[in-house]
């Protein structure tokens, strides 16, 4: 076989759509049929054959290549888009997470603020309370000694009545 007509050959594999490991297995095959030499680990094949498989694995080689690289780039541009993602996912749950902390701490602060206002006022409400009864006691006893007072001069008056009443009737009857 000439070289054109294994070129040719070669490029009929490659247009048919032959894969490197069809070719291989074709030459393979081409290998484990071949005749066995007499007494011999040797066979012999038809070299224009095995010569034009070559010729189409060559041939279909870069195009496999070109294949695989497109499949990895694919892949890689894949994995970074990917990466890229997930990069924006754990930052936005890191965000999330701040917020969450940082609410959840203004949450426990305004919670503690609320519980010492509480506090404040109910003590404060103990002491008015405290003070108001104070002073309601202190009025009241100042109350009791005005009345006491009063009912002392009641009683003055009216035993002061009482007696002039009696030098009244004494003396008119005299």
């Amino acid at each position: 076989m000439t070289a054109s007509q294994q070129q040719a050959s070669a490029e009929q594999h490659a247009e048919d759509g032959a894969s490197l490991i069809s070719i291989l297995d074709e030459l393979t095959e081409l290998v484990t049929a071949a005749r066995a030499m007499p007494m011999s680990a040797s066979v012999l094949i038809n070299r224009a054959e095995a010569l034009d498989l070559l010729d189409a694995a060559r041939a279909v080689v870069p195009e496999e290549i070109q294949t695989a690289d497109d499949i990895v780039a694919d892949a890689d541009a894949m994995v970074e888009r990917a990466r890229q993602r997930s990069d924006k996912i754990v930052e936005e749950a890191r965000a999330r997470a701040e917020e969450l902390v940082a609410n959840e701490n203004i949450v426990r602060l305004a919670e503690e603020r609320a519980e010492q206002i509480v506090r404040a006022a109910e003590e404060k409400a103990a002491k008015l309370a405290a003070d108001a009864n104070d002073y309601c006691d202190r009025q009241l006893a100042q109350f009791e000694i005005d009345l006491n007072s009063i009912s002392t001069q009641v009683r003055a008056g009216r035993e002061a009545l009482s007696a002039r009443a009696g030098r009244v009737a004494v003396a008119a009857e005299e």
